[in-house]
């Protein structure tokens, strides 16, 4: 049964001497506001600790499975939800393509549902989905100035494949499928409509997440590392045996972080989110960094789990006054940069009824 209530929450965590969420884009630098000189951790960065803590716990068995996991083919589940529901559509079937055809094609925009690629023998095929759309692919034939032996090609795979697209009874059977076997799904939602497997629609999670943001500006300190060895016999070479290979590191020396989270009790109606996914969501937020230890995040840790309930679906307060209720100063004065969490002083309500808030329970998880 789906949750009944409303929730607003914060979450607090901290890093030190690491780095929580590096910007690929800018060299692995931990993202900050360029403006205020604040940390930033993404939303993303958040939900993938969450998806982690539960997949370690539960061990991707239903229906806590994980959808968003390493190394995962999102197709592969898409077409199993099918089966399982013993819906019948097409299956997919790898076409060798002609040597003499393997440029051509390559020149082209193909259709969703088409797609090249290289064998381990080193042969081109065509991969044609199973849910291909067969009069898409014939307008898109018709609408390009093809050679005549590719559009013979294209043709005759089109009259030999047996593809089906699901009907939109079929694909919101699926869409409820999904939302039984994953639990990210179930509680972040998820887009379903892939190009070349079942269309599965499109979730609204009922858990969203905003970015987490340091309470104070953040510094960013750069390390030269050595590496004691090299990859390559040229490496060796051209250090004439000296082997070593110098590499840099962000870290940030201390930063307390703040996200504000939402959980809706109407959305949670249409993914079934429970208060069993509920309880394993807020024990994912309250240990996620336990489990998340590296090289770049050796303390990372939760220091608070603020959780505000509302009496009912709607809700008894806006989300932005609740937070407002969440104080975080610093302890030590502005005079010394922050380098723990006994820097700072956190005021909270006391548990139970909010006062001046008629509805709103508050609920102290961590912290």
């Amino acid at each position: 049964m789906s949750i009944s209530n409303r929730y607003d929450f914060v979450l607090l965590f901290d890093v030190k001497d690491g780095n929580p969420n590096g910007d690929p884009d800018a060299g692995n630098l931990p993202r900050l506001d360029a403006e205020t000189g604040r940390g930033l951790v993404t939303d993303v960065s958040l939900k993938r600790k969450v998806r982690n803590y539960v997949a370690m716990k539960h061990g991707y068995a239903r229906p806590f499975d994980i959808y968003i996991k390493e190394r995962a083919v999102l197709g592969r589940s898409h077409a199993q939800a099918f089966k399982e529901l013993d819906i019948a559509l097409g299956e997919d079937v790898a076409v060798p393509i002609p040597s003499d055809m393997v440029e051509q094609l390559g020149e082209l925009a193909l259709p969703e549902g088409l797609e090249m690629a290289t064998e381990e023998d080193g042969s081109v095929s065509l991969m044609v989905s199973g849910v291909l759309d067969k009069k898409e692919v014939q307008q898109w034939i018709k609408e390009n100035e093809l050679p005549n032996k590719v559009k013979t090609f294209l043709n005759k795979i089109l009259k030999d494949v047996k593809a089906r697209k699901p009907t939109r009874e079929e694909s919101d059977r699926g869409r409820d499928k999904m939302c039984e076997t994953f639990f990210d799904i179930r509680t972040f939602g998820a887009v379903l409509s892939l190009k070349s497997a079942p269309n599965c629609g499109q979730v609204r999670g009922p858990v969203q997440l905003t970015f987490a943001r340091s309470v104070d500006p953040i510094v960013t300190s750069e390390h030269s590392i050595t590496r004691m060895a090299v990859a390559t016999e040229a490496e060796a070479e051209k250090q004439q045996g000296d082997n070593r290979t110098m590499g840099r590191k962000f870290t940030v020396p201390y930063g307390l972080y703040m996200a504000h989270g939402f959980v809706s009790s109407f959305l949670a109606k249409q993914t079934k989110f429970s208060d069993e996914d509920l309880e394993l969501l807020w024990g994912a937020l309250g240990s996620m960094f336990e489990h998340d230890r590296s090289a770049a995040r050796g303390e990372m840790n939760t220091r608070g789990l603020y959780i505000f309930k509302h009496d009912s679906e709607l809700g008894n307060a806006p989300a932005h006054k609740l937070f407002d209720l969440i104080e975080v100063k610093r302890s030590n004065g502005n005079d010394t940069p922050p380098r723990s969490f006994s820097d700072y002083s956190v005021m909270a309500p006391h548990g139970g009824p909010v006062q001046g808030f008629t509805g709103v329970t508050f609920i102290q998880k961590v912290g």
